[in-house]
């Protein structure tokens, strides 16, 4: 009998994987598996557990594990783009609704309430941004603060950071003294910090103010608007914020600041602190110092 020689490249194949050749070794199927059932359930944190875990325990497989996990971002981003791009103005939009409130009677009858709701939409590079809010409080039958605010904000990203804003606004505040005011504006702003923890933006732009005071004057002004937004994520449940804006007319100066330290209850429900300084300088009717105003509120998101 003769011996059957068997070919080269056959006896090479079946050489044990050595050096770079175990380096890329394909993915073994129980990882494999494991990371299928990652991506499927769709949550990013979960993935990149996963993921990171997948590429310590099989090194010689980290570009294939990276492929999957690549692979599945680009189809999340383009379905998550088809669904912005064929939708609806309608559509698409989350909103806040956040209430406060306190009662007293007694030697002193005093009622106070406070309600503000905000509907954003987020485009691909279009947002839109809605906003109405309400302070009214009364003791012993004199109303001491009636406020109302209501305000539409577009905005145009033209790159990651970069964005072009537009506003209108309208105002009426009897405690400081002015029946209507009016405010549009537009300008350019940037996102100075985006991260997980941190997001900091400012924009600056002309402005044009229309104000009726309660003694019937009216007068238009421009001026300058500038504003600056912060978040602060310290934890998954505490974000601490930050919102400022002020105007610089020829004769008269505004500035408004926002701060709050916000707490998750649930999904959904938020308890917030809120602490509002604001400042009128002089105006036809009188001369304002500094206004604050302090908020205890729980907010639901929709």
């Amino acid at each position: 009998m003769h011996a059957r020689l068997i070919p080269l490249s056959l006896l090479i194949a079946a050489l044990p994987a050595t050096g770079q050749a175990a380096e890329s070794a394909l993915l073994p199927p129980a990882v494999r598996e494991m990371m299928e059932a990652a991506i499927a359930n769709g949550n990013e944190t979960d993935i990149a557990t996963v993921s990171k875990i997948a590429k310590q325990t099989n090194p010689g497989s980290s570009d294939e594990i990276q492929r999957m996990v690549n692979s599945w971002k680009e189809r999340t981003k383009a379905t998550h783009d088809t669904v912005i791009r064929e939708a609806r103005f309608n559509e698409l939009w989350t909103g806040r609704v956040e209430a406060g409130g306190f009662r007293s009677t007694g030697s002193t009858s005093e009622l106070g309430i406070t309600l503000a709701a905000t509907a954003t939409r987020a485009g691909l590079q279009w947002s839109h941004k809605l906003t109405a809010a309400a302070d009214y409080r009364r003791a012993n039958g004199v109303t001491s603060r009636e406020r109302y605010f209501a305000g539409y904000e577009p905005k145009y990203e033209f790159d990651p950071r970069g964005f072009i804003y537009g506003l209108a606004q309208f105002e009426r505040d009897t405690s400081i003294g002015y029946d209507e005011r009016y405010t549009t504006s537009v300008g350019v702003g940037y996102k100075l910090i985006v991260s997980k923890p941190v997001d900091l933006s400012a924009d600056i732009g002309p402005s044009i103010r229309h104000v009726k005071y309660m003694i019937g004057e009216r007068e238009t002004k421009l001026g300058v608007r500038g504003s600056m937004a912060l978040a602060w994520r310290a934890t998954p449940t505490l974000t601490f914020k930050q919102t400022a804006s002020g105007y610089a007319e020829s004769d008269v100066y505004t500035l408004n600041a926002l701060s709050s330290v916000e707490t998750k209850v649930s999904t959904r429900l938020s308890a917030a602190f809120s602490y509002n300084v604001q400042y009128e300088s002089e105006t036809l009717l009188s001369t304002r110092d500094l206004d604050t105003l302090s908020r205890l509120t729980l907010t639901y998101d929709f």
